[in-house]
């Protein structure tokens, strides 16, 4: 994403703790109404880099603008409170001695108490908390119904941007990925620029346009959640997102790859010659259950999902791989399934 109007531009900062760098030369553009998410293994630097944004964590080098004003530059930063930037933390922080009206509220102190009303009353009713739960306590409430005041009460003072540190956390997966959905119409119908930090998949596709994800301090790869997906620029990526496996594969043509499953033909990127070893990236959506394929691999695992299976296979030349299969395909442990290669493009790295 280019940094033309971005509202949000991280230039090239750096955060170092003890000597040791948490954050290497990062940058980041966020324009309005944007939905960004960082996705990436605990300790890669992610929550750094949202506490740099929110004026939590001083910077060593580079630069932070929000709206075109310098918020830090490792000379001087922007107090938190004066920057207008929400935050949802992993732990809510909502106040327990204040009811759910209260908690709202407390960012609203400025205003008139019929602004305040007003206000508390439409956010309140954005995340479907109900007139009658407005008196109770946090502690009165469930996780999911904690997580939208919370929300309610980030987005009551209306800021330029919203941070969310793995709010969803502390719920069920199947809650979390019910109230990223919900989450995410509620940004875009109030047009909130918003960064979400997770390490959580599915968390992030559910919620955002953009994805940077993080390796060891840097942002290796920005893009929308199809891309990342589809399109991974590193084996780490590739690694990280989804579930695949890398297959050896020979370069026989310019549109042309060889592998256990037969002669492949797609793009080729020039830079892979002819005769060079790679691995090809295939995931469970690439490979499909034929019955009638002579290709077959034995069943290692199987994983119920509800409507489908997953099963991860081993192929005569002991490469490991996994597909999906529809429920009714009820296959055991052991048996030899037919299956071949579908793939819509290719995903090649050196070998």
């Amino acid at each position: 994403m280019d940094n033309q109007q971005a509202l949000l531009n991280v230039h090239n900062i750096s955060v170092a703790y003890q000597g040791i760098e948490v954050l290497k030369q990062t940058d980041l553009h966020i324009h309005e109404h944007d939905i960004v998410c960082l996705l990436g293994h605990s300790g890669c630097g992610k929550t750094t880099l949202l506490r740099a944004i929110a004026g939590l964590q001083q910077i060593n080098f580079g630069k932070i603008e929000l709206s075109n004003t310098i918020i830090s530059d490792g000379q001087k930063t922007v107090p938190p409170e004066a920057r207008r930037i929400g935050m949802m933390f992993q732990d809510l922080a909502l106040f327990p001695h204040l009811t759910v009206y209260q908690n709202v509220a407390f960012g609203l102190r400025k205003k008139t108490s019929q602004e305040i009303k007003a206000r508390v009353n439409y956010v309140l009713d954005l995340v479907e908390i109900s007139q009658h739960q407005h008196s109770q306590y946090p502690h009165e409430l469930s996780g999911g119904q904690q997580q939208r005041v919370a929300l309610a009460r980030a987005l009551a003072p209306k800021p330029s941007l919203l941070l969310l540190d793995e709010p969803f956390s502390s719920l069920d997966p199947e809650l979390r990925e019910q109230l990223a959905t919900q989450v995410r119409t509620i940004l875009k119908k109030e047009q909130v620029t918003a960064i979400l930090v997770t390490h959580d998949q599915t968390e992030a596709f559910a919620i955002a346009d953009w994805i940077g994800v993080m390796q060891a301090g840097e942002i290796v790869q920005f893009d929308n959640p199809y891309t990342i997906y589809h399109q991974p620029v590193s084996r780490f990526v590739a690694d990280f997102i989804g579930l695949g496996h890398l297959i050896p594969a020979k370069v026989i043509a310019t549109d042309s790859i060889e592998t256990t499953f037969g002669i492949i033909h797609g793009e080729i990127a020039p830079q892979f010659e002819i005769n060079q070893e790679v691995d090809l990236l295939v995931r469970p959506d690439d490979i499909l259950h034929d019955d009638n394929s002579t290709t077959k691999a034995i069943i290692n695992a199987r994983r119920f999902l509800g409507a489908e299976f997953i099963y991860t296979l081993r192929t005569a030349d002991d490469l490991t791989v996994s597909c999906y299969a529809p429920s009714h395909h009820n296959h055991s442990i052991g048996e030899y399934l037919g299956i071949r290669l579908d793939l819509g493009h290719l995903v090649l790295f050196n070998k």
